[in-house]
């Protein structure tokens, strides 16, 4: 069960490109849809667990989570509506070379020769990404690539603000990654608005809004069953099991027109997924057997 509680996770958030792209269709720009998904999520958490205010209170480092999680979300949530799912996953995926870039100032821990070898493997898989026929150097080519970028170094930082935060009440961390997904959003669609690149809101409807209701539910069941399934599992097994994420979204994309797979697209994914796998193994023999604690 808890192995099936972050597949459902994972399945949630690799197939949510398509309601995002939906919800675009209808109006709704996805830094709107997803300020109201986490709004949703944050009336429900202190629906249930009110005290959660007084530990994000007591704590004024959440306040790191929050615009770490925020982003993550802004920036993964807008990439995928607008650009190549398979290349923003992937890109988004970047994990091991900014956890070995963050680690280190962040947590003390100094880079080993394994966690650079693991850093040039995934650096190498995105250069082989980001490089086209058409361009001259391995950068990032549209607003989607540098979204997915983004997102993904927020991800790396929400992660290791977890470990770092991990004595705080979880309510309150909870609180802070709900809140940073409805603020943030909020905030960068209200700065894209002023700029021009991002539409106002459509008048209310039931096609959108139910829409958005339906995917808020969904995001916050497959919240949950990350909390359930992380807190049963070793942490190693928990980042396993996440990394077919990119499958979903890899096989969806693919069926529904969303990406493509590419030659240059499966090498360069294939070393990023590479230094994944080996950041996971490298995490499972370090820790002790009866190691039982989770991460998000």
């Amino acid at each position: 069960m808890p192995a099936m509680a972050l597949v459902l996770n994972a399945l949630v958030w690799g197939v949510s490109w398509w309601p995002f792209r939906a919800l675009e269709a209808r109006g709704l720009h996805p830094l709107w849809a997803t300020a109201f998904i986490y709004l949703f999520a944050l009336v429900c958490l202190l629906a249930f667990k009110p005290q959660a205010w007084r530990g994000f209170i007591k704590h004024p480092a959440l306040w790191w989570l929050v615009l770490a999680a925020g982003l993550t979300n802004v920036g993964f949530n807008w990439a995928v509506t607008v650009g190549d799912v398979v290349r923003v996953v992937l890109l988004f995926y970047l994990m091991p070379a900014w956890v070995v870039v963050l680690a280190w100032p962040l947590l003390g821990e100094k880079p080993t020769a394994g966690s650079l070898f693991r850093l040039a493997l995934a650096l190498a898989g995105v250069v082989i990404v980001l490089k086209t026929p058409t361009s001259a150097w391995p950068v990032p080519q549209s607003l989607a690539d540098w979204l997915a970028l983004m997102g993904g170094f927020s991800f790396a930082l929400t992660n290791i603000l977890l470990r770092r935060l991990n004595q705080t009440p979880e309510e309150s961390r909870m609180l802070a990654m709900f809140g940073g997904g409805t603020v943030m959003a909020g905030l960068a669609a209200l700065a894209g608005m002023g700029l021009g690149h991002v539409t106002g809101l459509p008048a209310p409807g039931l096609d959108w809004v139910g829409l958005v209701l339906l995917l808020s539910l969904a995001f916050l069941a497959s919240n949950l069953a990350l909390q359930y399934g992380a807190a049963r599992l070793q942490a190693s097994a928990t980042s396993l099991i996440m990394l077919s994420e990119v499958v979903f979204a890899s096989v969806s994309a693919v069926l529904l027109g969303a990406g493509e797979l590419t030659g240059r697209t499966l090498a360069g994914g294939g070393l990023i997924l590479l230094a994944s796998l080996l950041s996971v193994m490298s995490f499972r023999s370090s820790s002790q057997p009866e190691d039982r604690s989770g991460s998000v």
